[in-house]
C-alpha cells in the first residue's frame, strides 16, 4: 500500500515558500522565456542584477500549486502560461526597463547543426592552428579557401559561409566550432509580467529605445516649436521668442517707415528700391 505523501523536499518546499512570499515583497513579477540560454549562464546575470532583481528557477507544478493560494490579484492569468521548467523574476523595477535591460546581456554560442544563424557567419583570414589532413576537406567542403604554411592550416580570405537566417549545416557548426566561432545568438525574453495587477504580454513588453528616442526628440521640437509660435515663454524658448519678437517689430517699422538705428538702413533701401520703380514707369510716360 502506498501512503500519500505529506512532506515534499526540502528544496521544493523551500520554491513553494518564495512564490507565496516574494510576490507579495516585490512590485513585478515576471515569467522568463530561455531562448538557447542554460541554467549556468543564469549566474552571471543573477550577480549582476544582486540587490534589483531575484531569479527563481522552479518546476510549474509547483509553480502553479503555489499560485493556487497566491492572493496577488492578476496571478491567477499567469499560471496559466507556466510550461515546464520557469524562471521568474522578482523587481521594483519598470517591466520594461527590466526587459531593455535583459536585452543588453545577451551571449553567443557555439552552433548545432540545424540551428538558424543570428548574425552574418564571417571567417576571417587566419592562421587556424589546426595541422593538415582530414581538415583540409572540412574546409573545403564549407568553401573556405585555405593553405598550408609552417605546418599549418591558414584561411586564405575572409568568406561568410552561410548568412544571418540561413540554416547551419552539421558539418559547418563543427567547423565554426573548431574555429571558436560562435553565431547563434543567446538571449533572456520575458514572456510576460504583472504590474500594479496589468499583465503585460510579451509583445507589449518590447521597447524599441532608438526609435522611442527618436520619438521623444521628435515631440520636444514640436514642443518648442509650438510655444514659440504662441509666445509661451519658457527657459528653452525665450531666446527665439525674443529674437521673433524683435524680427517682427524691424518689419513692422520698416513698412512704417518709423527710423530708428536698426531700421534706417532698410528704409533707406526700401526708399531707393521704390524711386527706382518710379522712375522706371515715369520714363515710358508720355502726356496726352
Amino acid at each position: 500500500m502506498i501512503e500519500n505523501r505529506t512532506k515534499f523536499p526540502q528544496k521544493k518546499a523551500q520554491m513553494y515558500q518564495q512564490m507565496q512570499e516574494l510576490p507579495k515583497k516585490y512590485s513585478v513579477m515576471a515569467l522568463v522565456r530561455m531562448e538557447k540560454v542554460r541554467a549556468s549562464q543564469l549566474l552571471p546575470l543573477r550577480k549582476k542584477l544582486l540587490g534589483e532583481v531575484e531569479i527563481v528557477s522552479i518546476k510549474d507544478k509547483i509553480a502553479k500549486k503555489a499560485f493556487e493560494k497566491l492572493d496577488v490579484p492578476g496571478a491567477e492569468k499567469m499560471k496559466e502560461m507556466l510550461t515546464g521548467q520557469c524562471v521568474f523574476m522578482f523587481t521594483n523595477m519598470s517591466p520594461f526597463k527590466l526587459n531593455v535591460l535583459l536585452g543588453k546581456n545577451k551571449v553567443f554560442l557555439a552552433a548545432r547543426g540545424g540551428n538558424i544563424a543570428s548574425i552574418d557567419v564571417v571567417v576571417p583570414p587566419k592562421n587556424t592552428g589546426i595541422a593538415p589532413g582530414p581538415m583540409l576537406t572540412e574546409f573545403k567542403d564549407n568553401k573556405i579557401p585555405t593553405k598550408i604554411d609552417q605546418g599549418t592550416i591558414w584561411i586564405l580570405k575572409e568568406t561568410t559561409p552561410v548568412k544571418k537566417g540561413e540554416v547551419i549545416s552539421t558539418k559547418l557548426a563543427a567547423l565554426l566550432g573548431k574555429l571558436d566561432i560562435k553565431p547563434i545568438e543567446a538571449r533572456i525574453v520575458l514572456n510576460s509580467a504583472l504590474s500594479e495587477s496589468i499583465l503585460f504580454s510579451e509583445e507589449e513588453l518590447i521597447v524599441d529605445v532608438d526609435a522611442f528616442r527618436d520619438k521623444i526628440a521628435q515631440a520636444n521640437q514640436d514642443a518648442l516649436a509650438l510655444s514659440t509660435e504662441i509666445a509661451y515663454v519658457t527657459e528653452d524658448n525665450i531666446a527665439q521668442i525674443l529674437a521673433k519678437a524683435s524680427q517682427a517689430g524691424i518689419s513692422l517699422s520698416v513698412e512704417a517707415a518709423y527710423v530708428t538705428d536698426e531700421t534706417k538702413e532698410q528704409i533707406l533701401q526700401k526708399a531707393h528700391s521704390q524711386a527706382q520703380g518710379v522712375a522706371s514707369k515715369a520714363k515710358d510716360y508720355t502726356a496726352e
